[in-house]
């Protein structure tokens, strides 16, 4: 398995998301499974990518969050969460995504 959170530097959600992550790793016993981190600098980029915000979480090279028709971009991605919004898929969330 490979996960990827793609970020860009001037939304600090990523650092939340990254944290998460790791959690959610380490309570499935998953914690080998190394978490790579890759920024996204230009809008060019970004549009590249297909990046739809930051921090946005690639299993396999998939993104277990997206929504079509979601603009791409460099801005701070939103997601719901049992919750309310928030800048960072909550733990439940995350496990989810991984064992799918």
């Amino acid at each position: 398995m490979q996960i990827t959170v793609r970020y860009f530097a001037g939304c600090p959600n990523w650092r939340v998301a990254e944290e998460r992550l790791r959690v959610t790793l380490a309570e499935t016993g998953e914690h080998h499974i190394p978490v790579a981190l890759e920024p996204v600098e230009t809008h060019e980029e970004a549009v590249r990518l297909g990046f739809h915000g930051s921090p946005t979480i690639l299993v396999d090279g998939r993104d277990p969050f997206g929504i079509d028709g979601t603009p791409v971009g460099l801005a701070c991605r939103i997601y719901a969460t049992e919750d309310g919004f928030q800048g960072a898929p909550t733990i439940d969330q995350l496990r989810a995504a991984i064992s799918a």
